[in-house]
């Protein structure tokens, strides 16, 4: 069946890409793999296993460049200088009995000079398209220092705010990392990895890391196989089918089996299911740290369990090096395992085009902050931004505004305001909010400046007079305030995911000076602040938004631009909330939009369950704000939802299509968002999916008509029998501008 299906799709590639390019792409891959048989069948086992290795910074580590010399590394990572990379080459390709390159592996995660927003920031945009530019610059830049890969997209699904590598991911919906993991894929990769500018992609943490119990990281996942089916997997097999040259396995373990030696993942879903031809990494010394997992004994173990199960090759740990050649000599792990991985490591070499072209050239000009690189950074920051509030449509600022008080730890900070995960961005090139301002429209306004705190953690009030003073002279008050870039990424979790330091007593006191406040707020992941939103007149949610947030936010501010960005997860109320999805299950005893309180129960009340449903009592049942939520400075209104038919076959589709008009006065773009709910399966089935999304733009009192093309196969899901189909039955389709939305039309999928 697996084959027949994989038959199946070729065959739809063949249509789609004329049977020209697939025939050429099987004549290449041909000519690779007899290359590959060639190389293997004069490698002693010793050069295999080197191929297996990956070490970090060799420059300096005299050990470490003899093993090159050697033939017994395959892979270097964190070496970012071209001078360096070119010298490494050469000690591979010159000094070795083979001459197999390296591949140079760097965290471009999400750009390399040029920084664009934070992934989490990225996914706001609801634009794949600007995401795969995004990848393209970052290859761009990366690849001219001789870098050709990077361990990003992170495609894992972030159910859990508290998880600090939300900031990395494109939030809670598996659609939508989809489509945006697999558009990051294209713009690393191009369509041939040998083209000139690429980074090989590597599609991680395979597999369930978001789930990390608690939100604690690295921590443990426990999630059942239909359930990894339906939401961990798809963004990784739309990665993989995007063409990502390697995938990296998760630090976690999941029903007590690690990631990095599971043969499940590795072998049956992975190589057997999706047909992934490209090879699996570690993530940094993971295979070791199963000793701590109590999965394996010693380095030994770990290499022999890692190996069997389908880990191509280690990242540092050298559990592979050191311990594989012992374990091939006891009979324990098979040449043929061996081989298998290094074939898949040669592979990805080849389609790199390094054995044809290992040196990079120093490139004619400086392809490092261009006009154009800084250009799309600015528009992704630019879309990425969530309007969470606008009384009195106070954003854009009228003409009136004379003065304006610049207050708050992120208003100057270059870099936090570039997020986490950048070890190549320059502060020097960051342009801060407060930069901008006074650049961009310091001729139309008085810009005062107060810091308030000196960062986010600060709480230190000495400043708060100042602060005070500024805002009392000004007619409006933009407040920056958030996380440091530190506060979010990898092994940062918080379990409180309220403002820390003094920020919201910094709020209270300029409320003092009676003056609307504009809260600006760059965070890495989503936060608890309700309360503080409710305090200012205007919040604009910016996460970390890089080299070009500061123009970006500014043009918000003015009115030159136009908020279109959408929460990609949802925010909840509180921390004990944690983990809130939208695409939860129902429970049998679902709860009502209006719900019991604390308030309301009376005393002495007697203990009973009748009547009873899933809700806090102290947070009640829903979230503060849904995800896909994001207000506009103009007013969209949905309507005239309607089916192209109200039944479909388990083979057919339907074309849904509603009204969308700009009620407002000013021309924007709105994300419309398409949703289906399954009413009754053969599992509990979410309440609501995300199925598809298009950014629409309208000027001012404009109307248009959007359609959707709804397929059955879209519908399907690993029902009982563990199966991905369409199930016959009803559903509800719902069109809006956010999960919340009501509009809906019911469906019949028949036979």
């Amino acid at each position: 069946m697996a084959k027949k299906i994989f038959s199946l799709i070729v065959f739809g590639l063949m249509l789609i890409v004329g049977p020209e390019t697939i025939f050429a792409q099987k004549s290449a891959d041909a000519a690779i793999e007899k290359k590959i048989d060639r190389l293997l069948g004069k490698m002693t086992l010793k050069e295999k296993i080197g191929q297996m290795y990956q070490v970090s910074g060799p420059t300096r580590d005299a050990a470490a460049m003899q093993l090159i010399r050697e033939g017994r590394v395959g892979s270097v990572l964190n070496v970012n200088n071209r001078e360096d990379i070119n010298r490494l080459q050469r000690l591979a390709v010159t000094e070795t009995r083979l001459g197999i390159p390296l591949i140079v592996g760097r965290d471009v995660i999400h750009g390399y000079h040029t920084i664009f927003p934070i992934p989490l920031g990225q996914a706001a945009t609801f634009d794949p398209e600007l995401v795969k530019e995004g990848a393209r610059v970052a290859a761009q830049e990366a690849s001219s220092d001789g870098i050709n890969w990077t361990f990003a997209p992170m495609l894992d699904i972030a159910r859990d705010a508290r998880w600090g590598r939300i900031a990395e991911s494109f939030g809670e919906d598996p659609f939508l990392a989809s489509v945006m993991g697999a558009a990051m894929v294209k713009g690393f990769q191009t369509e041939r990895l040998s083209d000139k500018g690429t980074l090989a992609a590597c599609a991680k943490h395979f597999i369930g890391y978001g789930a990390a119990e608690g939100g604690r990281d690295y921590n443990s996942t426990n999630i059942p196989e239909r359930l990894m089916r339906n939401v961990y997997f798809p963004s990784f097999q739309a990665a993989v089918q995007a063409g990502a040259a390697t995938v990296m396995t998760s630090f976690n373990d999941n029903d007590g089996v690690p990631s990095t030696a599971n043969p499940f993942i590795l072998k049956k879903v992975l190589r057997d299911e999706w047909h992934f031809d490209g090879f699996v990494v570690s993530d940094w010394t993971s295979p070791e740290e199963m000793i701590n997992h109590g999965f394996a004994a010693d380095r030994k173990e770990a290499a022999l369990r890692s190996v069997n199960a389908g880990l191509d090759m280690e990242m540092v740990s050298k559990c592979y090096l050191n311990n594989l050649e012992e374990l091939v000599k006891e009979g324990k792990v098979s040449i043929s395992t061996i081989d298998n991985a290094v074939r898949n490591i040669l592979r990805v070499k080849f389609r790199l085009g390094l054995f044809d072209h290992p040196y990079t050239d120093t490139p004619s000009t400086n392809p490092f902050y261009t006009d154009d690189n800084l250009a799309k950074a600015k528009k992704a920051a630019v879309e990425s931004v969530v309007l969470l509030k606008n009384t009195n449509h106070l954003l854009p600022l009228t003409s009136a505004v004379k003065t304006v008080a610049v207050i708050g730890p992120l208003a100057d900070a270059q870099h936090d305001q570039m997020g986490t995960w950048v070890f190549d961005g320059e502060n020097g090139h960051t342009q801060t909010p407060l930069m901008a301002i006074r650049k961009m429209y310091g001729d139309r306004v008085n810009v005062l400046y107060e810091q308030g705190l000196a960062f986010c953690r600060d709480t230190n009030k000495s400043r708060f007079p100042q602060a005070l003073e500024a805002a009392q002279k000004a007619d409006v008050v933009f407040l920056f305030v958030g996380e440091e870039s530190i506060m979010s990424g990898e092994a940062h979790s918080f379990s409180n995911l309220g403002f820390k330091g003094a920020q919201s007593e910094l709020l209270q006191e300029l409320k003092k000076s009676g003056k609307p406040i504009v809260m600006v707020v760059m965070a890495g992941r989503p936060m608890t602040i309700m309360k503080e939103v409710a305090a200012a007149d205007a919040t604009l949610y910016v996460w970390h938004p890089g080299t070009m947030g500061g123009p970006a936010i500014a043009d918000l501010l003015f009115g030159k631009e136009v908020p279109s960005g959408k929460l990609p997860a949802t925010f909840p109320k509180e921390s004990g909330q944690i983990p809130f999805f939208y695409n939860h299950n129902n429970t049998g005893r679902p709860a009502p939009e209006n719900v019991m309180t604390l308030d309301r129960i009376p005393l002495n009340a007697g203990q009973t369950s009748l009547g009873n449903t899933s809700y806090y009592l102290d947070s009640g049942n829903r979230p503060w704000l849904p995800f896909g939520f994001g207000l506009s400075y103009t007013d969209f209104a949905y309507g005239n939802l309607q089916l192209s038919s109200g039944s479909m076959k388990k083979t057919g589709y339907v074309t849904v299509s509603c009204d969308l008009t700009n009620n407002g006065t000013l021309d924007a773009t709105e994300v419309v968002q398409l949703y289906v709910r399954d009413i009754a399966g053969s599992i509990t089935r979410p309440v609501k999916e995300l199925k598809g999304f298009q950014r629409i733009a309208l000027r001012s009192g404009e109307t248009k008509k959007i359609s959707f093309e709804l397929k059955a196969e879209d519908l399907a899901f690993y029902g009982i029998d563990n199966v991905k189909k369409v199930e016959p039955g009803d559903f509800l389709i719902f069109i809006g501008g956010d999960s919340d939305t009501k509009l809906c039309q019911k469906l019949i999928v028949t036979e």
